[in-house]
């Protein structure tokens, strides 16, 4: 039997943060679901929900998850094999892709077809890393979204009640740039489209951080926690 919410704690991310946004979500969504912040390979392998969070540079983060014994093998159990929801943030999205680019070129896991580049927007008075609030498009591309479809996030589960011009909190310096328009749910705009939230079959990641983005953040951990894809 599935174990709760794993957030998986490999030294990469603001834990605390994201664990108690979590834990008050999954109390006040009657979701009755324990959730705990671990490096526990096993638990994350056993977990009912996945949650990777990530900050800092790409092949960092991978080097870090490989540094805990079985972590990588367990992920791959619970997301690929067994189909457990999965949520990933900021750079624990980004390692949803096929490769990372940054300071060379680092393996992703390959789950949401893509890589993950620098910015370059068009506007040079834009700095770099894109870093504050920003607004959330949703997409019309048959997975999670219309444009302008009101406060349903396109469709998604995980995105219900959300809408155009939502507002989240943004700090990164790469983005996700995905080999398929359909995993592509919602972008902001920096200098043009970035990557917001990507998605497919049971995975879903965020660039921005949620347990940070106020009311849209905190919607979409709710929603999360009650998907059963």
């Amino acid at each position: 039997m599935a174990d709760g919410v794993a957030i998986v704690d490999y030294g990469a991310g603001n834990l605390r943060s994201a664990e108690k946004a979590f834990v008050r979500m999954a109390g006040e969504a009657g979701a009755g679901l324990p959730v705990v912040a671990t490096g526990d390979a096993d638990r994350v392998a056993r977990a009912s929900h996945v949650v990777l969070p990530g900050q800092g540079a790409f092949a960092d983060c991978r080097a870090g998850l490989h540094a805990l014994d079985g972590m990588v093998e367990a992920l791959h159990e619970a997301v690929t094999a067994r189909g457990a929801p999965f949520l990933g943030i900021c750079v624990g999205m980004q390692l949803l892709a096929d490769r990372g680019l940054e300071h060379g070129e680092t393996p992703g896991f390959g789950w949401v077809p893509g890589e993950v580049a620098a910015l370059e927007p068009d506007d040079p008075a834009l700095k770099i890393p894109h870093m504050g609030w920003n607004d959330l498009r949703f997409h019309d591309n048959g997975r999670g979204g219309g444009r302008g479809s009101g406060p349903n996030g396109g469709g998604h589960p995980v995105l219900a009640g959300l809408a155009d011009g939502d507002h989240a909190y943004f700090v990164h310096s790469y983005g996700f740039r995905c080999a398929d328009g359909a995993d592509l749910l919602a972008t902001c705009d920096y200098g043009g489209p970035v990557a917001a939230i990507v998605g497919r079959d049971n995975m879903v990641g965020t660039q921005f951080h949620p347990e940070k983005s106020q009311q849209a953040g905190l919607r979409l951990i709710a929603n999360f926690l009650a998907w059963r894809p």
